[in-house]
């Protein structure tokens, strides 16, 4: 499923629509498995990192960013102010944020919604700036996250103390935005190509064919393909329940997972990054954009399965 229909499902259709997605996981079985890590996956994971520290469809993206959400408020953005996307998912974004804020100690001081794709953010990014919130969140996908950011840094948001934190940003954003206007930028991601040498081996391979370091995406749907076709050739079948029992059978450990399990439901479970984008001094090489600050366990990032899934129920 495409993301979008998996962030408004989520924002308008409660229990539901995730039972829905479930039953379509179920349904798709080995085959969606392969897209587990992949684009879906990410955008969600990101948004409960960030929103925790931004699944395999937009849960995890959801997820993942409240696993951000939390670590960033637990080291001090303790004040929060959203520049929400005023679509479904974007409403999502700042609704499940606020939650785990709050549930941590945080406060969130306000909010402003603005038009998706608009082509000018200035008088909205003034808003967040003036308000005085230590963490501007930026519930947003492109093109709007990637123009708060580069806003942000002409109006001296980070250089005044501020942060932002993108509940979905990629490395090549940060790459076209440059070191000058993202930095100082939170984010969350499940793969960095500078994380250690496994990424780094990997990633060079990937470089050396695209000329450009991978997203997490890219990353995630390599590791997720690879792993289905490994499952595939130790049972010898493409028969679906038997490759979905192999894929459970051992945890995943490669050049993107790291703790990673396919859980009952479909989901592949994994640790997350909260990074901060480094200022063009302190970036050494090509591609050197991150700061690792900690590492969110996978169950934490991507907390528990839903107990009215179909496929949990079966346990």
């Amino acid at each position: 499923d495409a993301v979008p229909s998996g962030g408004g499902g989520r924002a308008r259709g409660g229990g539901r629509a995730r039972v829905r997605s479930c039953q379509r996981r179920q349904q798709r079985t080995a085959v969606a498995l392969a897209a587990v890590p992949g684009v879906n996956y990410q955008f969600s994971a990101q948004v409960r990192g960030l929103r925790v520290g931004l699944e395999v469809e937009v849960r995890v993206a959801e997820r993942a960013p409240v696993a951000r959400d939390e670590q960033v408020t637990r080291r001090g953005g303790d004040t929060w102010f959203f520049l929400t996307a005023d679509y479904a998912f974007g409403h999502a974004l700042e609704r499940d944020a606020t939650r785990v804020i709050v549930e941590n100690g945080g406060k969130v001081v306000g909010s402003v919604s603005h038009p998706f794709a608009t082509p000018d953010l200035s008088s909205f990014v003034l808003q967040a700036q003036t308000s005085k919130a230590k963490i501007i969140g930026l519930a947003a996908g492109p093109p709007d996250n990637v123009n708060a950011i580069k806003l942000g840094g002409e109006f001296g948001i980070f250089q005044g103390g501020q942060q932002m934190a993108g509940l979905l940003v990629l490395i090549t954003d940060v790459n076209a935005l440059g070191l000058k206007a993202a930095q100082g930028l939170v984010l969350t991601t499940s793969f960095y190509w500078d994380m250690d040498e496994q990424t780094r081996q990997w990633s060079k391979r990937f470089f050396a064919k695209t000329n450009r370091m991978p997203t997490m995406w890219q990353a995630g749907v390599y590791s997720s393909v690879l792993n289905y076709l490994e499952a595939v050739k130790a049972t010898g079948t493409d028969e679906p329940l038997k490759v979905v029992a192999q894929m459970r059978a051992a945890p995943i450990q490669d050049l993107f997972a790291r703790n990673g399990r396919l859980r009952e439901d479909n989901l592949m479970v994994h640790d997350l990054i909260l990074v901060q984008v480094k200022t063009p001094e302190e970036s050494k090489y090509p591609w050197d954009y991150y700061k690792i600050l900690t590492h969110i366990p996978g169950e934490q990032a991507f907390g528990p399965s839903n107990p009215a899934c179909p496929l949990v129920k079966q346990q």
